[in-house]
């Protein structure tokens, strides 16, 4: 769903494209707070490869993909007390950090591509020589009906050299039980030696479409790891602007297209719980017909729709995430034991940034706060323009300068018999001024005897210093 929302929103800001790369990457879920994202691996363009395969009579459409997704280990490094890197809930919220990790990324391809009926016939055991066609009672299979056994390569296809299929290749080719009839799909995941799971589709005009999907490592992508209270986002970085970072820079003895024979037992799996292979008893499946909607017509990706092998490789990328919890961190075993006894510790290279507070607002309304900033910064600035414009006053209100002025002051007889209990009645009405000895700058508190009114009492008091400049 997240994958089809993200085509949502590429529609909606008019951002379809037919061009790979800017079409929507894979995308799946992590332990149910971390978004993983993917990366389309660079393919030959698809209307070469169509016409590469095409025969005079048949415009064959082949849909190829590549998708790498991030090692999901990554994840569990990061959090390892090992490392002793802070996370988000132990500085209250406010911390973050980003891992990149130089470590080899999973990546599934996908590979179809539309056949005729008649080229199907040495794939689809119901159009063999010597089967009862459509009638052909496929209860049993593939135990009880009679299929050549390896080192039998089976007959020749029209599509060996574009799947790899026969003796040069040493693989065989995919057998199925009988047509899919449309928005169905059957599925070939058994047999000695496969490398491969094989889903046979059939669209609503009969257009029948051969994928095979395959997994292996790929050294040309790094896995970045964004943790924050929020949430966490996990993924991977193939461009060239992160080459730097890639795999193949820590490891340059790694190789590409080693493909993993061991992921087709478990694609099986995942695909026989998909109900892929519903199709061999006509079951109508939902996912069946999605997929089935998305064959191409045309030698040429649809800026509005994604494609089935972009669909597929979306789907099963969740088998290479579940595949590299607890792998390795290299593209080999480096273990003389095939089992572990006991959990080992693997390191990698890999660069952390770490933020340790936060000094800007996380939401939008907290914006509204640069106001109270501004506005702080521009009466700063005021006054500091005004004090580097203006010469410095003393501030005789401070009680240390207060205290100085009052001892050396001389003795004021107004205010006799106040030095034990404080001024008292008339004496509160008194005026007092500061005053300057110009000849020895010295100052000092000059108090009078006039009585003033209430009204007037502040005007008669203050600071004469004309006498001195300071």
């Amino acid at each position: 769903m997240q994958y089809f929302g993200s085509w949502s929103q590429h529609i909606t800001q008019n951002n379809g494209s037919d061009e790979l790369a800017k079409r929507p990457g894979p995308i799946a879920m992590l332990y149910d707070n971390t978004t993983v994202i993917g990366s389309w691996l660079p393919a030959e363009e698809m209307a070469q490869v169509s016409r590469k395969y095409s025969t005079s009579h048949f415009s064959r459409v082949v849909n190829n993909v590549t998708a790498a997704m991030p090692h999901a280990g990554v994840f569990a490094a990061a959090r390892d007390p090992v490392n002793d890197i802070l996370q988000p809930q132990d500085l209250k919220g406010l911390g973050e950090y980003e891992m990149i990790a130089s470590v080899p990324s999973p990546t599934v391809n996908v590979l179809c591509a539309s056949m005729e009926v008649k080229e199907l016939a040495p794939m689809v055991f119901s159009l063999w020589p010597g089967s009862n066609g459509s009638d052909t009672d496929i209860s049993g299979w593939p135990h009880k009906f009679d299929i050549p056994v390896y080192p039998d390569w089976l007959n020749r296809t029209t599509v060996d050299d574009l799947f790899g299929f026969g003796p040069k290749y040493g693989r065989r080719h995919p057998v199925f039980p009988k047509l899919p009839i449309e928005y169905n799909s059957v599925l070939n995941g058994s047999g000695a030696f496969i490398d491969s799971i094989y889903l046979l589709t059939a669209s609503i005009d009969k257009t029948y479409m051969l994928c095979s999907l395959r997994a292996s490592l790929t050294k040309d992508c790094s896995t970045k790891y964004n943790a924050s209270m929020s949430g966490g986002v996990l993924s991977t970085h193939c461009s060239k602007e992160d080459e730097v970072f890639s795999y193949g820079k820590s490891e340059p003895s790694a190789t590409n297209g080693v493909i993993n024979s061991d992921w087709a037992n478990v694609a099986t799996d995942w695909a026989l719980a998909l109900s892929l292979n519903a199709g061999i008893e006509e079951g109508n499946a939902s996912n069946a017909r999605m997929l089935s909607q998305f064959i191409p017509s045309k030698p040429a990706l649809e800026p509005s729709l994604p494609s089935i092998a972009e669909a597929l490789a979306v789907l099963s990328g969740s088998t290479l995430l579940i595949s590299t919890i607890d792998a390795p961190f290299k593209h080999f075993w480096n273990y003389s034991s095939p089992v572990l006894a006991e959990p080992q510790l693997e390191s990698f290279a890999a660069i952390v940034r770490t933020q340790d507070y936060s000094s800007g607002g996380t939401d939008r309304w907290q914006n509204l706060f640069h106001l109270v900033l501004f506005g702080t910064f521009g009466l700063n600035l005021i006054c500091l323009i005004y004090m580097l414009r203006k010469r410095m006053i003393t501030d005789f209100i401070v009680p240390q300068n207060m205290f100085s002025l009052s001892l050396n002051s001389s003795a004021s007889q107004a205010l006799e018999g106040a030095c034990g209990g404080g001024p008292e009645k008339e004496q509160l009405g008194l005026s007092w001024f500061i005053k300057c000895d110009p000849e020895r700058y010295h100052f000092f508190i000059h108090g009078g005897k006039r009585k003033v009114n209430k009204k007037s009492r502040w005007r008669l008091k203050g600071i004469d210093l004309s006498s001195c400049l300071i």
